[in-house]
């Protein structure tokens, strides 16, 4: 049981227990094995956002109300992301993975699983078009949420988040100014969708595990914190089978492959910036 004015481990849980059962059965989706502190914490503030009671309320909301879910699922993944996160990442890829790859293939595909809002996407397509290699390119961008999967696709981001942006991409070392891509009206920036035309938008749940295709580089960064140990390890297994021998798959700063059932099957190539090279199928 939630009251206001208590912390989230006054949520039980049992009623957490029962709120992912609900979800499984109705919906088909599974958060049993995402990370627990993480995902009390989403459901406080989904309680206290729409001033439900209890968890019992919001169990009641997703039982009666399906056109509820799609804003459950909205707020319970965490959908925090910037263009050029972690510049030093970018500038590995663009120096030593791309010319890897290109070394001894004429194309080059590329999954960004959890793509969120896809800022990670813009950036990717930015260093390919500078690099002047977009168009021996093909990109799937996938998230388990449909609406931020639209807000990808419509490709703006609002004047706030743009500081932070510029100023990855400049520590990067960008050929140009980062508005370049950009037209602004009012206090949106709409992203050129010229630049996104060799990337493919969908839905796609990382924790049921299907592989759709093969990949020469996935990108699945700082998405598995919010996953207990058991789903990341089925998590990065997909991800090992989704790319081709020799891909390259790279993870957030936070995350490793060390202690995975897989870890022998990869062999790293840049520890600091979490970069991993497919060694066995």
């Amino acid at each position: 049981m939630f009251s206001s004015g208590k912390n989230m481990y006054d949520i039980e849980i049992s009623d957490l227990r029962k709120l992912i059962q609900l979800v499984k059965d109705k919906y088909d989706y599974d958060f049993k094995d995402y990370a627990m502190s993480s995902f009390k914490r989403r459901i406080k503030r989904i309680i206290e956002l729409y001033k439900f009671d209890s968890v019992d309320a919001l169990v009641e909301k997703l039982t009666h109300t399906p056109s509820f879910f799609e804003e459950f699922v909205s707020e319970v993944t965490v959908n925090v992301t910037e263009m050029f996160r972690d510049p030093s990442f970018w500038v590995v890829v663009r120096d030593e993975i791309i010319p890897n790859i290109l070394s001894s293939h004429n194309k080059i595909s590329i999954w960004h699983a959890g793509c969120s809002s896809g800022e990670e996407v813009f950036s990717m397509q930015i260093l390919l078009e500078e690099m002047g290699i977009r168009d021996k390119s093909h990109t799937v961008a996938t998230d388990i949420d449909t609406a931020i999967i639209n807000r990808a696709k419509n490709a703006s981001i609002s004047q706030k988040n743009m500081e932070l942006n510029t100023s990855n991409y400049e520590r990067y070392q960008g050929k140009y100014v980062l508005d370049k891509y950009f037209s602004k009206n009012k206090d949106r920036y709409h992203f050129n969708q010229d630049i996104l035309s060799n990337v493919s938008f969908r839905k796609h749940d990382l924790v049921k595990g299907q592989v759709f295709s093969k990949f020469d580089i996935v990108l699945c960064r700082n998405v598995m914190i919010y996953f207990n140990q058991t789903l990341q390890n089925s998590v990065l297994k997909t991800l090992h089978e989704s790319l081709f021998k020799y891909g390259f798959l790279c993870i957030g700063s936070k995350e490793s492959l060390i202690w995975c059932d897989i870890s022998n099957k990869f062999s790293v190539i840049n520890n600091e910036e979490k970069i991993y090279k497919k060694s066995r199928d």
